[in-house]
């Protein structure tokens, strides 16, 4: 249990970065740290010989937080490089050193709170090493004598020549690392996207087989209750008749089962090829869908207007399914004796069907749970298309819907106006 807990712990970033610079500042403070103490002891004589040694000994202490604390590491490790330069500059004499090995760990700093910490602490840090190089190179022409100037301008240049690289390099680093973090957000980024659109995908694909579950059952079971009520009833009196209801109700019944084994292929990746090369029924196939419906007793009666032509991928099917429950509906709703008049109307821009019957109308009972209407709506939507279900005037019920088609170049015979029906539900 132990060791799946440091192994959590360093999955952790913060504490892996904490764990690998502090073992860096254990390094440093051993390689560099105690030689630079051992230097200021001898080098300098007194109260302050210890203190140097202190100043020394913690600058690559603070390196240890120089990724998860760059400006307290870096504001440590210049008072540290400060400290010890003034007092070695008080307690100085000619065999004394003013310069030790830890030195160099302000470069380190630098380089640390440029690439991890603020804009203000980069640019605080930049003029705080660069009046360092000054006051080194201050006390370089003061106390070596010789040539006061260029000791001053050679400390000055060479030390401030370091100080520039270091932080032009920890800026460029900066940008690289900044780069890469964008890169990884606009992966998360895109990482959530493409699970948002499978999630979309997913959720359409389950309404299409719904919508196409509800068209199928609904339509059949309407046909076979029809057939199965005539039946029972010609079963006294005219047996050929009840013969022929049950002849249909076979037939609706294994139509039914092919088209629920056709869409639930989808669901399974060895079916899905076979399933693609199974033709869906079109706009052609209203004529046989309303003889489906006649065959049950129901006066039913199909009427095109206007110039048929190639309808875009899918319409046919949206127009095919939506006749099929509406006219399930009127099967439905409207009751004995209902008359029922499909139109299919081609005009210049669009595709209009209307399905109509002489019912009951908005009298007609209704448990309100049905998704016949929902289902329309959802099918003509993808091609831009409206539905308009509701009661007719002078009784019966009205579905009519429009899709919109590309504009035919020569004009199209108008036919005649439909009226428009009145919005409701059933």
């Amino acid at each position: 249990m132990g060791r799946t807990g440091l192994g959590a712990r360093l999955r952790d970033p913060v504490l892996r970065r904490t764990t690998v610079d502090s073992l860096v500042a254990l390094g440093l403070l051993l390689l560099v740290g105690l030689t630079s103490a051992g230097v200021a002891l001898r080098s300098t004589a007194g109260p302050a010989s210890m203190a140097v040694a202190a100043a020394v000994i913690a600058m690559p202490a603070a390196l240890a937080w120089r990724r998860t604390h760059p400006v307290a590491s870096a504001v440590a490790v210049y008072l540290c490089a400060l400290m010890h330069l003034v007092l070695g500059v008080a307690a100085f004499s000619s065999d004394q050193l003013i310069v030790v090995p830890t030195d160099v760990l302000v470069l380190v700093a630098l380089y640390s709170v440029t690439v991890y910490g603020p804009p203000w602490a980069r640019r605080a840090a930049l003029a705080g090493a660069l009046l360092g190089a000054v006051l080194l190179a201050l006390v370089a022409a003061t106390w070596f004598g010789g040539a006061g100037l260029w000791n001053f301008l050679a400390t000055l240049v060479g030390v401030a020549g370091m100080v520039l690289a270091t932080w032009g390099y920890a800026q460029f680093r900066r940008g690289r690392i900044e780069r890469l973090e964008n890169l990884l957000e606009r992966a998360r980024r895109l990482e959530i996207e493409r699970d948002q659109q499978a999630q979309l995908a997913t959720a359409a694909e389950r309404a299409r087989i719904a919508r196409e579950m509800h068209d199928v059952v609904a339509h059949t079971l309407s046909v076979v209750i029809a057939q199965a009520d005539g039946g029972r009833y010609a079963a006294r009196t005219d047996p050929v008749a009840a013969e022929r209801a049950l002849t249909t109700i076979a037939e609706m019944g294994r139509d039914a089962l092919a088209d629920i084994r056709r869409i639930l292929g989808v669901l399974r990746d060895g079916d899905a090829r076979a399933t693609a090369l199974l033709p869906q029924p079109v706009d052609a196939d209203l004529d046989a869908l309303v003889e489906q419906i006649r065959t049950s007793g129901v006066a039913v009666s199909l009427v095109r207007m206007g110039e048929s032509r190639p309808l875009p991928p899918g319409a046919g099917l949206t127009i095919y399914r939506i006749c099929q429950e509406a006219l399930t509906n009127a099967l439905k709703h409207a009751g004995p004796g209902a008359r029922i008049t499909v139109l299919l109307q081609w005009l210049p821009g669009a595709l209009t069907l209307q399905v109509d019957d002489d019912g009951r109308g908005a009298a007609a009972p209704s448990d309100g749970k049905g998704q016949g209407l929902v289902g329309m709506r959802e099918r003509a939507a993808l091609f831009g298309g409206t539905v308009q279900a509701g009661p007719r005037p002078g009784g019966g019920f009205r579905v009519r819907v429009q899709l919109p088609l590309p504009e035919l170049g020569a004009a199209t015979t108008a036919p005649a106006p439909v009226s428009p029906p009145i919005e409701g539900a059933r």
